[in-house]
């Protein structure tokens, strides 16, 4: 799109007065946004591109200012110009999570990404005007799966008894999100979108679909990562230090403090999340022409598989997806 850099590099020189510079790209993500490094007078700063027709710039204007307000580590909101679809931001540097996490060092890193996310969930949905994570918005997005991965992707028609099995796994699955309760939701907290920092780490990026919606949801996009996986145990440790975190600090009331129950919603949360992860990693295949999402579904779906099975209402759906669907997967054997 030689035509948008040249409407930014425009934008930097008449109307931010940046006379020399250097811009080069530093990121580009699952959407339509792409993201450049700017120097200038010395100092490193980030443009978000985020094209008007595709991308809306104010929702990551408010909730920066609300995580910010919290005393969260997320990009400066400096300049802006939603016309253009332009943000100028305070660099919060090149050291995303994934590259940092080892045996090592992910007690610590995880230990203050949790940290984070108690305070992202202490501010209540009346402070925070988010909209809520909807019925019709869980089962769209669960929906992504049968259509981009099953059918478009794998190719594979579905029988009537095989569509009812998905209908049905689909509506337990979102019975249980919104039975939990009720928290800010960032949305797509992982090891891509939490930054390395020397001080008030994590950085905190890519929460402009920050909606209400249930309790485990960051918590298990943080520990069941579609990027990287760690044993079944330490991740069941960590998910009921949080709870226990979440508990003292007010996030969980009493009567939510049963381990079974919220084990249970941290799984059926990761089903929901990694089917529509799957199927989003589809559509930026053949929608989008990024194919490099592909090699992240195998690892995607064995979750859902794991998960499935271990539970004995969702075992017939988590049998299918692995036989009729991950089996299919060029990378799965």
């Amino acid at each position: 799109m030689p035509e948008r850099i040249e409407q930014l590099k425009n934008w930097l020189s008449s109307e931010l007065d940046f006379s020399e510079y250097t811009l080069e790209p530093a990121s580009s993500d699952a959407s339509f946004r792409r993201y450049f490094r700017v120097v200038h007078a010395g100092e490193s700063l980030v443009v978000m591109d985020a094209p008007p027709a595709q991308e809306d710039t104010r929702p990551f204007v408010q909730v920066s200012g609300m995580l910010a307000g919290l005393g969260l580590n997320v990009p400066q909101v400096i300049d802006e110009d939603p016309q253009q679809g332009f943000l100028l931001l305070s660099d919060l540097g090149s050291r995303p999570y994934l590259e940092a996490l080892t045996e090592e060092t992910v007690e610590r890193l995880y230990g203050d990404a949790l940290g984070a996310l108690a305070t992202i969930q202490a501010c209540t949905p009346g402070d925070a005007p988010l909209p809520a994570y909807e019925r019709t918005l869980l089962l769209n997005e669960m929906e992504l799966c049968r259509e981009w991965l099953i059918g478009k992707h794998l190719g594979l028609a579905l029988t009537q008894q095989q569509s009812a099995l998905l209908d049905a796994a689909f509506d337990l699955l979102a019975d249980s999100a919104l039975q939990q309760p009720q928290v800010c939701v960032h949305r797509d907290y992982h090891s891509r979108n939490l930054m390395l920092t020397e001080s008030n780490n994590p950085g905190i990026l890519d929460f402009q679909d920050a909606v209400i919606g249930p309790v485990t949801y960051d918590l298990v996009s943080l520990l069941r990562d579609c990027y990287i996986d760690w044993p079944r145990e330490q991740v069941e440790d960590w998910a009921l230090g949080y709870q226990t975190l979440a508990l003292q600090s007010g996030v969980l009331q009493a009567g939510h403090d049963d381990p079974q129950q919220f084990l249970r919603w941290f799984d059926l949360m990761g089903i929901q999340r990694h089917l529509k992860a799957a199927g989003i990693f589809a559509r930026l295949n053949h929608r989008d022409g990024k194919p490099g999402y592909l090699g992240d579904i195998p690892r995607t779906l064995g979750y859902v598989v794991e998960v499935a099975t271990r539970h004995e209402d969702l075992a017939a759906f988590g049998a299918f997806i692995e036989s009729a669907v991950l089996a299919r997967l060029p990378d799965a054997n």
